[in-house]
């Protein structure tokens, strides 16, 4: 992964190559390149309904996210004014995300669709014709697929969701629910801030270290460097021993590494588990980053559903 859906406009949608070879299955991440918003940078193809942005810009971009997807119901041959062109699009599932372990369990098509959204950070369903989406700008899109069973799940995983084992969960809430077996279970991570960039404070470092014994794993620490303090060494001596003041050191987090670890522990074969290589903030003419853009930025999605 990643893999570029067949080119049928403008749009680049990202795919699990592990999940191309199930038809029944509809999946992807979004990616920036191809819509209407000019918020951020022309042609956008900004999915979150952000403050920067106009709401009719948003819907035309999930409109079009939605057709280039395949999230579309198909009219029947022979039924009025059917066509090739024709159908009607899926209804777009989300949730309200609050970096939580909350996971909602989808059973019904939601009513109205003014109706203010559950909050959460995770959506399953074994229910045909719903696209799940979550949004994300750093944080990790994670989709599970049970094959056997044709239930699908999509999860937000930021830092803190991820400390709150919001994957793990998932697979059990896919066996609470539905009776799916972790071994049965085929999983996409998708791109997001990658352990070169996504620095964080010792605070988070300490709350993986008390949660995951592999905790200490999921870090690298880097020592700043100051050009000015290497060239006259004897401005910046101290009276404390070995006579220099340190420089704090960098800690970064590999927020992939830790859900893959996540999912292994919850019996997610190693094999089963598709990775993207793109991270947001070295990519931020393909993909939307928090970081990179300091806070105006749009959204992508990563979504599933199933096939009727």
């Amino acid at each position: 992964m990643p893999t570029r859906a067949p080119i049928k406009s403008k749009l680049t949608i990202l795919r699990a190559k592990h999940l191309t070879q199930f038809p029944w299955l509809v999946h992807g991440f979004s990616t920036r390149v191809g819509g209407s918003s000019r918020a951020y940078r022309e042609g956008d193809l900004n999915l979150g309904l952000t403050k920067d942005d106009s709401r009719a810009a948003v819907e035309r971009n999930r409109t079009a996210f939605l057709h280039e997807i395949g999230a579309i119901t198909r009219k029947r041959r022979g039924s009025k004014n059917s066509s090739r062109n024709t159908g009607s699009l899926w209804p777009l599932i989300t949730v309200r995300q609050i970096h939580s372990d909350i996971i909602r369990c989808i059973d019904s098509i939601p009513g109205s669709t003014g109706q203010e959204p559950l909050s959460g950070d995770g959506l399953i369903t074994a229910i045909p014709g719903l696209l799940l989406a979550i949004q994300t700008a750093d944080c990790l899109p994670v989709i599970l697929v049970d094959t056997k069973r044709h239930v699908v799940g999509v999860f937000h995983a930021g830092w803190r969701g991820t400390v709150s084992r919001i994957v793990e969960k998932g697979v059990g809430e896919m066996h609470r629910c539905y009776g799916t077996n972790p071994r049965d279970l085929k999983a996409a991570i998708g791109p997001g801030v990658g352990g070169c960039c996504y620095e964080v404070g010792e605070e988070v470092r300490i709350k993986f270290e008390s949660q995951f014994e592999y905790g200490a794993s999921l870090f690298r620490e880097v020592k700043d460097s100051d050009p000015v303090r290497e060239k006259y060494p004897l401005l910046f001596l101290t009276a404390r021993a070995p006579g220099h003041s340190e420089l704090p050191k960098k800690i970064y987090l590999d927020l992939v590494e830790a859900n893959r670890q996540q999912l292994h522990a919850a019996g997610v074969s190693k094999k089963s588990i598709e990775t993207s290589p793109l991270c947001t903030n070295c990519h931020p003419e393909l993909l939307f980053s928090y970081r990179a853009e300091r806070g105006k930025t749009g959204r992508m999605m990563g979504v599933v559903g199933i096939r009727e």
